[in-house]
């Protein structure tokens, strides 16, 4: 099992590169993963990964999450790329679980993630996913504000139930979506607080299916 304690190790490692001749602490740590330095100690004697904190530090300072969890090289994942998901990681789009957010654009990072930390997340077996950020609470407690979910273009087949990303006029939306008898298109919250919304099947694009997500703090 990974140990948190390793990764905390590396990630001091990480950032001593750019804090020049001082020591670096479990608290630089937390502010670099934006996380309370009470909650990270926490965290620590849990060993509970914060992981959509990890990913997004790792999108941004461009090192590789297999190094950090795996101790696996570039080397490593060029000779068995079989084992690994290729992940388009939207650190700058937001889907909106309330109100409309951007759309998707081409401003991505390529995140090379081991099978085994994609299994225990989302216990799927597609390796093209792309991973964006929600925001909102419209989709509590199915989803929680802040998350990062995996989405597969591939299914966007409506009149299977599940969680969806559907691009509108309005922006980009993560919601439950059915096609109503007079051919209207209905974006439902799991928060029974937010009413659904209609609106018309010329004005929205399903992206792709939400298949898995990771809870941020």
């Amino acid at each position: 099992m990974t140990s948190l304690n390793n990764i905390v190790d590396k990630l001091k490692d990480v950032l001593s590169e750019s804090i020049s001749g001082k020591k670096v602490f479990d608290k630089h740590v937390a502010e670099a993963l934006g996380i309370p330095q009470g909650t990270f100690a926490s965290m620590k004697k849990r060993n509970s990964i914060p992981y959509a904190e990890i990913l997004e530090f790792c999108a941004f300072k461009k090192i590789s999450v297999n190094w950090l969890f795996f101790d696996q090289a570039i080397d490593m994942l060029k000779e068995e790329t079989e084992k690994f998901f290729q992940v388009r990681y939207f650190s700058d789009i937001r889907a909106s679980a309330g109100g409309g957010a951007e759309v998707f654009n081409e401003n991505y990072e390529t995140l090379s993630i081991d099978a085994k930390i994609i299994h225990s997340m989302v216990g799927l077996g597609n390796t093209k996913l792309e991973a964006i950020h929600i925001d909102g609470e419209s989709m509590e407690p199915t989803l929680q504000d802040g998350s990062i979910v995996f989405v597969d273009r591939e299914q966007t087949d409506i009149s299977k139930n599940g969680i969806f990303i559907a691009s509108t006029t309005g922006g980009l939306f993560v919601k439950r979506i059915q096609e109503r008898v007079d051919g209207m298109i209905e974006l439902i919250s799991d928060n029974n607080l937010y009413p659904s919304q209609c609106i018309s099947p010329y004005e929205v694009t399903i992206v792709g299916k939400v298949v898995g997500n990771i809870e941020s703090l």
